[in-house]
């Protein structure tokens, strides 16, 4: 099967439908046996089997694993350990896979293309694996997809669709249809590799004045939907760079370049990076950021930015009608005031370092658990009042806002979150975002219908 012809098959959704039933059902049944009856279980083996199935299956199951792994204290220690090696050392597939999917989108000289390409994966995650390469002296970095990822997704979101659906029948404090629609359509679109090139076009056009940030640029001539080929960027991931133990200053540094370089896009073009995870970025000698993986973008209609400026506001000023004004702009509709007290929880902890004109931590008093703890009680609170139904655009957004916020909890960073975000909203208009979003995207050639989602 050809990289043009590769499609999802019934015969490749049955395989996958058992690939992931047995791996999971295994699993669980150890779990189940330590809880229900007694049974030791070693947490350590436990997890080591859990990274490797995961890794093994690759595809959307595997993301759920990376976001987990960011969120501190969300796992037990032997989890977050284990899961956080599929940030971008998941076990990569061999050099028959590679020939036949270079030969397939390249040509059968594809190697001749090349000055040098090595065989073995440098880095492998959920939806495919990266090779270095070298061309007219540059280094490179090559993306193949894996096969058979549109029947990896279609299974892996027909299964994650039915577990919704289970889980809405004893839970109703959230309607997760639009969840479902947000996360099938972003996960749809990272299977094009020709897309994500002209992402990576419009990331580099929003952040070219950002000196301290670095973004790849793709090879088109090497590139197709399955195979993009990029230049290569130089740095250490993030949990190797704490393990050198930086200065609180180097520290900080690096989370001023982080937060502009994720929210820069967002205020200035209403466009987020949706894929926060360990293994998307990585920090040079200089501690400048270097952004990678443009699968998963979301762009906003310039109304939602302005919500998220307006419930800071708000929240700010205690303002009950602007703070519904801000939810309606998002797309929450008919909340009444208990349904606006509970979100508002949630909303004081997310917003809460942006609140204070001082120098702190992303969470002062308030380790990963508090984080927890407080997500319990807002979904016991929504379950008590009837439940609501969270916006597609608010799935990507809040998603980027915890696991960003908990790589700023690693660094351990102390700023004025404060002076950041007012530099970037002081001057915000809707008409200035919409003019800068519609020519951005029109420079770059990406579809209209993106500034209708």
């Amino acid at each position: 099967m050809t990289g043009s012809e590769e499609r999802s098959t019934v015969g490749g959704r049955l395989k996958r439908y058992a690939q992931v039933t047995g791996a999971m059902s295994g699993l669980a049944a150890r779990l189940a046996g330590e809880r229900y009856l007694g049974l030791e279980l070693d947490r350590s083996q436990h997890a080591n089997q859990l990274r490797e199935a995961l890794g093994n299956l690759k595809g959307p199951l595997m993301k759920v694993a990376q976001i987990l792994s960011t969120i501190p204290d969300a796992l037990p220690q032997e989890y977050s350990e284990e899961l956080a090696t599929l940030q971008a050392d998941a076990p990569s597939m061999g050099w028959l896979f590679v020939k036949r999917r270079m030969r397939s989108e390249l040509g059968n000289n594809w190697e001749k293309k090349f000055d040098g390409f090595d065989k073995n994966a440098c880095s492998a995650a959920s939806l495919g694996q990266v090779h270095q390469a070298r061309y007219r002296n540059e280094k490179l970095a090559v993306k193949l997809q894996y096969p058979d990822m549109d029947s990896a997704i279609n299974a892996d979101l027909n299964q994650l669709k039915l577990v919704f659906s289970l889980y809405e029948r004893i839970d109703s404090a959230i309607s997760t249809k639009d969840i479902h629609s947000e996360l099938s359509e972003r996960l749809r679109e990272e299977l094009d590799y020709n897309r994500e090139a002209l992402n990576m076009q419009l990331y580099r056009l929003m952040l070219a004045d950002e000196s301290e940030v670095i973004l790849p640029e793709p090879i088109e001539e090497l590139s197709t939907s399955r195979v993009l080929t990029m230049r290569w960027v130089e740095g250490q991931k993030l949990m190797k760079y704490l393990n050198d133990e930086p200065s609180q200053e180097h520290r900080n540094i690096v989370a001023i370049n982080m937060f502009r370089a994720w929210y820069v896009p967002f205020y200035y073009y209403g466009v987020i990076h949706g894929d926060p995870h360990l293994g998307n970025y990585s920090i040079t000698e200089d501690l400048k950021i270097n952004l990678m993986d443009f699968g998963s973008i979301r762009v906003f209609r310039p109304e939602f930015v302005g919500g998220v400026i307006d419930l800071y506001k708000a929240l700010r000023d205690e303002d009950n009608e602007l703070a519904v004004h801000a939810y309606s702009q998002w797309g929450f509709n008919d909340l009444d005031k208990e349904a606006i007290e509970v979100l508002n929880m949630w909303a004081k902890f997310i917003y809460g370092p942006l609140l204070e004109d001082k120098i702190r931590p992303i969470q002062e008093i308030r380790g990963g658990n508090y984080g927890r703890e407080l997500a319990g009680k807002v979904h016991q609170e929504l379950k008590r009042i009837g439940g609501i139904k969270p916006p597609r655009e608010f799935v990507l957004m809040d998603r980027a806002a915890v696991g960003l916020g908990s790589v700023f909890m690693h660094l351990k960073a102390k700023v004025n979150w404060h002076q950041l975000f007012h530099g970037l909203i002081d001057d915000f208009t809707l008409s200035g975002l919409q003019e800068r979003q519609k020519n951005a995207i029109k420079q770059i050639g990406l579809p209209e219908s993106l500034l209708s989602n």
